[in-house]
């Protein structure tokens, strides 16, 4: 049954073919003809630009952001969409098809226009998504803090950037809203100052205290030698002295930074208390009035 309604498709098919006279061909052999030029030149600007500048464009991305194989494949699928858009605009353009653009200017302004509306957030985190790509300083691994919160950079793409924040979360931001504000990258800039304040008894010796604790700070074997370690007494309190310690790590991470100040915190409660110093002294009040007690008959 099937075998039969093939074949009389073809014998259908073929008794129209054979009504085709020269009259028909020479009527539609300028749009033939217009059709090869179209795809030949849309094949000659899409096939280079596919197998040479794709390729090109990815090597540079990779070498770029080594460690972000989702930004790459974004770049490279968003070029070849280009590629193809551009490829089939030249193709048009050579075969003569872009008469259509001028009879319906209004109709094509007006979708341009809708089209443009509904996707403004969409392109806005795009380009800012490639300004972010461009940017040296804006990299996968770098910590970073923005009005909102903190962590580390996980992937970058033309649209979004993940962050993982030090609590474990993911938090997938668009690139518009990192552009639109300050970013503060506190490590990654070779050396780092930690300022650490510790709380020291009136009645202790200032200057023991203040000696222990730049000793504790020298004893870190992440503080540099240089610049070296500095104690200073920061403030009066209203029931300790407040010293403040700075010291320098070189080109730490935000884990380093942490066992860094917990190392100083130890070592610092260790050494005053072996020398009789007091840390962060109890809180006096003085408590001024009278009680008066009912009878209890």
């Amino acid at each position: 049954m099937t075998t039969a309604l093939l074949a009389a498709g073809v014998l259908q098919l073929a008794d129209r073919l054979a009504d085709i006279g020269p009259e028909l061909i020479d009527e539609y052999w300028p749009l033939v003809k217009r059709l090869g030029w179209f795809l030949g030149v849309a094949l000659l600007v899409t096939v280079p630009g596919w197998y040479l500048l794709v390729p090109s464009v990815s090597r540079i991305v990779r070498h770029r952001n080594r460690n972000n194989p989702t930004l790459e494949q974004a770049i490279a699928r968003h070029l070849r969409l280009i590629v193809v858009v551009f490829g089939i605009a030249v193709g048009a353009a050579v075969a003569g098809f872009t008469g259509f653009l001028t009879d319906s200017a209004i109709v094509i302004a007006a979708a341009t226009l809708a089209l443009g509306v509904a996707a403004q957030s969409v392109v806005g985190s795009f380009v800012s998504g490639t300004v972010l790509v461009a940017d040296p300083e804006f990299n996968v691994g770098d910590y970073v803090k923005w009005a909102d919160g903190e962590g580390t950079i996980r992937s970058i793409t033309l649209r979004v950037t993940r962050v993982q924040t030090p609590d474990g979360e993911l938090v997938t931001i668009p690139n518009d809203v990192l552009t639109k504000q300050e970013i503060t990258r506190p490590f990654g800039h070779g050396h780092f100052q930690v300022v650490q304040y510790v709380s020291l008894s009136y009645d202790d010796d200032l200057e023991a205290a203040l000696a222990g604790l730049e000793t504790a700070a020298e004893g870190l074997e992440q503080s540099l030698d240089a610049p070296s370690p500095q104690v200073y007494v920061d403030e009066f309190g209203g029931d300790a002295i407040v010293a403040r310690v700075h010291y320098w790590i070189d080109e730490p991470d935000r884990r380093e930074v942490f066992a860094a100040r917990s190392t100083f915190a130890r070592s610092a409660k260790q050494r005053l208390e072996a020398a009789g110093l007091t840390i962060a002294p109890a809180a006096k009040r003085n408590l001024q009035g009278a009680i008066e007690v009912a009878d209890a008959a």
